[in-house]
């Protein structure tokens, strides 16, 4: 998934340049006795006056936005018709801090428009606005139409209709059905004052001032309180994006788990970042779920503990090195072996061709010390400089810690940024060219991306092959709420070939020791149930390791409301057949407004 500190607007809400995404021709001109808000929203997501001037369109103002780019308010038709599929709300773009208060009776005159979110490549659904309006005010401080209730009984049980194969996979052309499917349902809304009731929330509040909640609170709930995502046809319809309308800073700092008790109520939008959302005038008050981060078991003397963690673009300039080591040390309970993702290099995102890492690492390492943990040493290559994607300048690669009280590296020179790594046979046994070595580091495969290092430990006597992969993210797919329907993954392509070269290497290993035991870890950015990790598995040479836990367990990432896997610790049929090994999705992150990274760290204790 992308990063929830990656770069963003600083509006709270969609940008702001309207555009018109479709228009049908109009028979007849507009007349401003016969146009009301309900016949410019239609039946399906796109008006039929797309593109038309309307005048004096008639509306009671629910919601007024002064912040950000996307500026202006909302108004509802306080007489609505008698059908369903159309909303008798929407939005007017101003572009500039409007006049209008909430409660003003107001008359529009403007162009009808769609825009779309992120814009028109993004896939998303588009908003039906009223821009370049003309506003006169009829009267004042008059009565708010009633809030329609969004909740368990209201979202139906269906997420989605398909698309039209005709228009391309869309559901923009298609009739609204809000009793049958739970994205027509919330467009039914679009632009209308709803409220929900004592919510539990379902993502933490993020930076940006924003949570999720749920109003089906039995719906894929996980232990935490949170909603799983288990599949693809598993979206869970009562999730919802809530934003305000007030001041940031009283935004309810909420964990999963928490609940906005009472109403929280306003306009029902649409954004970028999440879909549809719920802009609020009202905030519910914030109760507290008790949410507590995980510790593990320790390993015992006889089990090796390896671990996967992604730091998220971690640098010497950070403030996280402390509050990280207390999780390895104290939350992780010091793992033998660490796999880190997105260790940056000594500058950080400074783009001025420094690729080395020492500083980033031997700072994580002392804060460990510090914590009162082992004193870890470390290997890792140095990537080529701004060829392994993530941000600008950063250089991220993955970084193997290891406790050498407890385990031993083995260290076989060759190994380069370059050069592929590969898979002899000394005595009957597997050994790597290099250790630590890349994974055939010049397929096109591995273009902006980082590419697997490949390492071999020797614990108790046995060799352990460990491979720390940071997959190509998920940036660039449509969303889930996209008028395509269902939506694109175009990531998966370099996933799936990433996927297949990592399953290849393993085989590699196997096929000369049949019993060797090797653990394939990292951000894969994919699913337990994805493709990617099927590609992964192969014919039985990895397993993800994750499936040992009960379903509503299975998460180590939470996105837009749902909690998913991202994470990984695949595991060799040497042993996974043992079954003697313990799994472990220590949540410590994902799950908490004060993240330091919003990954949860895994990990996996075995007897080798």
């Amino acid at each position: 998934m992308p990063s929830k500190s990656s770069a963003r607007l600083a509006a709270l809400t969609v940008a702001a340049v309207c555009s018109a995404a479709s228009a049908v021709a109009l028979t007849s001109p507009a007349h401003a006795d016969s146009v009301r808000i309900h016949d410019i929203q239609g039946t399906t997501r796109i008006s039929p006056y797309a593109g038309q001037k309307v005048s004096d369109v008639a509306g009671i103002v629910t919601g007024v936005r002064a912040y950000g780019s996307s500026r202006g308010f909302w108004i509802q038709d306080p007489n609505p018709d008698d059908n369903p599929a159309t909303s008798e709300g929407i939005f007017v773009f101003t572009g500039s801090t409007p006049k209008a208060a909430v409660g003003d009776s107001v008359t529009v005159t403007g162009t009808v428009s769609e825009y779309v979110p992120g814009g028109a490549s993004s896939g998303n659904q588009s908003v039906t606005e009223i821009t370049k309006p003309t506003v006169t005010t009829v009267s004042t401080g008059n009565a708010v139409p009633a809030p329609t209730v969004i909740d368990a009984k209201s979202v139906p049980a269906l997420y989605t209709p398909a698309g039209d194969t005709a228009a391309n996979g869309s559901i923009n052309g298609l009739t609204l059905q809000p009793s049958t499917y739970a994205l027509d349902y919330y467009e039914s809304l679009e632009g209308m004052n709803v409220q929900v009731a004592d919510a539990r929330v379902v993502t933490a509040t993020d930076p940006y001032s924003e949570l999720w909640v749920t109003v089906k609170p039995h719906e894929h709930r996980t232990p935490s309180g949170g909603t799983l995502y288990g599949s693809y046809e598993s979206q869970n319809t009562g999730r919802l994006q809530i934003q305000s309308l007030g001041e940031t800073a009283d935004f309810p700092k909420a964990n999963v788990g928490d609940s906005l008790t009472g109403t929280t109520a306003g306009p029902l939008d649409f954004n970028q970042f999440g879909g549809y959302t719920l802009v609020a005038n009202q905030l519910g008050t914030l109760k507290s779920g008790g949410l507590q981060r995980e510790t593990t078991q320790k390993q015992s003397r006889g089990e090796l503990a390896v671990a996967t963690y992604n730091v998220e673009n971690l640098d010497p300039s950070d403030k996280t090195f402390d509050a990280h080591a207390a999780a390895i040390v104290n939350n992780l309970q010091s793992p033998d072996i660490v796999s880190l993702e997105e260790i940056q290099d000594n500058n950080g995102a400074t783009d001025d061709g420094t690729v080395d890492a020492s500083q980033t690492v031997n700072k994580l390492i002392d804060a460990i010390v510090a914590a009162g943990g082992p004193k870890y040493d470390w290997r890792s290559i140095n990537p080529v400089n701004d060829q392994d994607g993530g941000e600008p300048g950063g250089n991220i690669r993955q970084v193997l810690l290891f406790n050498p009280e407890r385990v031993s590296f083995v260290d076989r020179a060759g190994g380069d940024s370059t050069t592929a790594v590969g898979v002899t046979k000394v005595h009957g046994k597997a050994q790597l060219t290099a250790s630590p070595g890349r994974i055939d580091p010049a397929n096109d495969a591995w273009k902006s991306s980082r590419k697997p290092l490949a390492a071999e430990f020797v614990f108790h006597g046995r060799t352990v092959f460990v491979i720390a992969n940071h997959l190509n993210s998920k940036g660039g797919d449509q969303g889930l709420t996209s008028q395509y329907q269902p939506p694109t993954r175009s990531s998966e392509t370099q996933r799936h070939a990433q996927a297949t070269l990592v399953n290849a290497f393993v085989k590699s290993i196997l096929d000369v020791q049949k019993n060797a035991d090797v653990i394939a870890l990292g951000d894969m950015n994919d699913f337990e149930f994805s493709d990617t990790a099927k590609i992964l598995e192969g014919d039985g040479e990895l397993w993800s390791a994750i499936k040992s836990l009960p379903k509503s367990e299975r998460y180590t990432y939470d996105y837009q409301g749902n909690q998913q896997v991202l994470d990984q610790i695949l595991i060799s049929p040497s042993i996974r057949r043992s079954c003697d090994f313990e799994y472990d999705s220590v949540h410590v992150n994902s799950e908490f407004n004060d993240q330091i990274s919003d990954h949860d760290p895994q990990v996996l204790r075995f007897r080798p």
